[in-house]
């Protein structure tokens, strides 16, 4: 079956790679950072280590149910971290949005000078009722918003 592969990036210019890079590994608690999800919390495992499994809940895709009124959700579990690399994999195991195979990329790049740029891969099956275009800018848009909170995150705090 033919498999969808992606790749979006965001650059950060007042936030450091080892600044980002825990927000990231941070597994179970994604929620703080990422726009439309209400719940991240591990349901297996130790945060941050292969392993791991979390359980999200949010509305940032249409779940299979149908209702909009429903809440999607998955289940997620990192497959592999290279924290010298600040590189992680995770695979969806259970989930509610039209996933039946998924696995993603984050990469934390350093930067020329103060900031890096977050890169975000995935490969899936082919999603019903969407269009490859369309879950690449869903993609684009959820880690631009990500790492704008995160670095305004990290820059009040150091204010």
């Amino acid at each position: 079956m033919e498999k969808w592969e992606g790749k979006v990036s965001s650059t950060l210019t007042k936030a450091k790679a080892d600044q980002i890079w825990p927000l990231f590994i941070d597994f179970f608690n994604f929620h703080k950072w990422f726009p439309n999800m209400s719940t991240c919390y591990g349901v297996h495992g130790t945060n941050g280590e292969v392993g791991g499994t979390r359980y999200c809940a949010g509305s940032s895709l249409p779940n299979e149910d149908g209702g909009a009124d429903q809440v999607s959700w998955s289940k997620e579990r990192l497959v592999a971290v290279d924290l010298k690399k600040m590189t992680m994999s995770y695979e969806m195991v259970d989930c509610n949005v039209g996933f039946k195979s998924y696995l993603s990329t984050i990469k934390i790049v350093c930067g020329d000078g103060e900031g890096c740029v977050v890169q975000w891969s995935f490969v899936v099956n082919p999603i019903k009722g969407l269009t490859f275009e369309d879950l690449v800018k869903k993609y684009q848009n959820g880690l631009d918003q990500t790492t704008k909170k995160m670095e305004d995150g990290l820059v009040q705090n150091f204010a």
